[in-house]
C-alpha cells in the first residue's frame, strides 16, 4: 500500500511539473510572439502580391501551398537549425541573418527598379504567352516560400531571443507553438484579404440595401487594396532587410551607422513633441528602408551578373553529373 501511495505521489509531482511546463511554454510563446509582431505584419503585407493576377479559384490553393511551405520553413528547417546554432555556434546566427536581410533588400530593390524602369521578365512572359499557368504558379509559390524563409528566420530568431533560458525541449516546443500560431495568423489574414472581393460579390447580390452597398464597396476597393498591400510589402522588405543588416553590423562591432540613424530619429521625434514616439519610429524605419534600397541596388548587378550565372554553372554541372 505504501508503494502505491509513493507511486501516486510521484505521478502527482510529474503532473505538477508538466502543468508548470505548459504554463511556461504558454507565457514564453506569448512574449516571443509579441516581440516578433513587427516582422509578422511585414510578412502579412508581403504575401498577397503572390496571388495577384491568378483566377479566383486558384487564390486559396496558392495561399495554402505557401502556408504549408512556411510551416516547413519554420518547423522542419529553422527550428532545429536555430536550436543547434544557439547551442553550438551562436556567433553564426548574426551573419546568417544579415545574409537573409541582404536578400530582402535585393528583392525589394529589384521591385523598385522594375517599377521605375519597367522590363519584361522573359520567364513570366513566356508563361503568359504559352498559357502555362501551372509553371507560373509554381514560380510564384517558390518565390513566396523563399521570401517567407527569410522573414520566418527573423521571426523565429526574435522569438528564440525572447524565450527565457530553459531546457531544450521547452525552447523547442515554444518555438513550434510560436511558429504555428504566427503562420495561422498571417496566412489566415492573407486568405481573408484576397477573398474579400468574392465576399463583396455575394453581399452585393442580395440582402439589405446597406449590405449591398458594402458589398459593392468591397468589390471596387479590393483591387486598390491589393495594389496598396503590394507596395507596402515592397517597402516592408526594404525596411526589414535594412534594419536586419544594420542591427547585425552593430552586433559585429560596426555600430556607427545604427547610432547615427538612432540619433537622427531622436532629433526628428524631438521636433514633433506631440507625436514624439511615432515620428521617431517612422524616421528610423524610413532611414532603415533607404539603406535597404541602396544596399539592394548595389546587390542587383552583383547577383544578376555574377552570383546567379555562377550558381547556374554549378547547378548545371551537378545536374549533368
Amino acid at each position: 500500500m505504501s508503494g502505491l501511495l509513493a507511486l501516486l505521489d510521484d505521478v502527482a509531482a510529474i503532473a505538477k511539473v508538466a502543468a508548470s511546463s505548459v504554463d511556461d511554454i504558454a507565457a514564453a510563446a506569448a512574449k516571443a510572439g509579441s516581440k516578433a509582431a513587427g516582422v509578422v505584419i511585414d510578412d502579412a503585407a508581403v504575401t498577397p502580391k503572390y496571388v495577384t493576377g491568378f483566377s479566383a479559384s486558384r487564390e486559396l490553393p496558392i495561399i495554402w501551398r505557401i502556408a504549408l511551405g512556411s510551416v516547413r520553413n519554420k518547423l522542419v528547417i529553422l527550428l532545429p537549425a536555430l536550436l543547434a546554432l544557439d547551442a553550438f555556434l551562436p556567433q553564426a546566427i548574426t551573419p546568417l541573418l544579415m545574409l537573409g536581410g541582404a536578400y530582402l533588400c535585393f528583392e525589394g530593390a529589384e521591385k523598385v527598379a522594375h517599377a521605375l524602369f519597367p522590363h519584361a521578365d522573359p520567364v513570366i512572359e513566356a508563361d503568359f504567352a504559352t498559357g502555362d499557368a501551372t509553371h507560373l504558379e509554381e514560380a510564384k509559390v517558390a518565390g513566396a516560400i523563399k521570401t517567407d524563409f527569410i522573414l520566418s528566420a527573423e521571426i523565429m530568431t526574435i522569438a528564440l531571443a525572447a524565450i527565457p533560458q530553459g531546457t531544450v525541449w521547452i525552447e523547442a516546443v515554444t518555438l513550434a507553438v510560436v511558429g504555428l500560431l504566427i503562420t495561422v495568423a498571417v496566412y489566415g489574414a492573407v486568405a481573408l484579404i484576397v477573398k474579400m472581393d468574392d465576399i463583396g460579390l455575394h453581399m452585393a447580390a442580395g440582402g439589405t440595401r446597406v449590405g449591398r452597398a458594402i458589398g459593392r464597396g468591397l468589390v471596387v476597393g479590393m483591387p486598390k487594396l491589393l495594389t496598396l498591400l503590394s507596395t507596402v510589402g515592397t517597402l516592408a522588405m526594404l525596411w526589414v532587410g535594412g534594419s536586419i543588416v544594420i542591427h547585425g553590423m552593430e552586433e559585429l562591432g560596426f555600430g556607427w551607422l545604427g547610432h547615427h540613424i538612432h540619433d537622427l530619429a531622436v532629433l526628428a521625434g524631438q521636433a514633433v513633441p506631440q507625436a514624439h514616439g511615432a515620428v521617431e519610429w517612422g524616421a528610423k524605419a524610413a532611414m532603415d528602408g533607404v539603406f535597404g534600397l541602396a544596399l539592394g541596388m548595389v546587390l542587383i548587378p552583383l547577383v544578376t551578373r555574377i552570383i546567379a550565372p555562377l550558381w547556374g554553372l554549378v547547378a548545371g554541372r551537378k545536374a549533368a553529373h
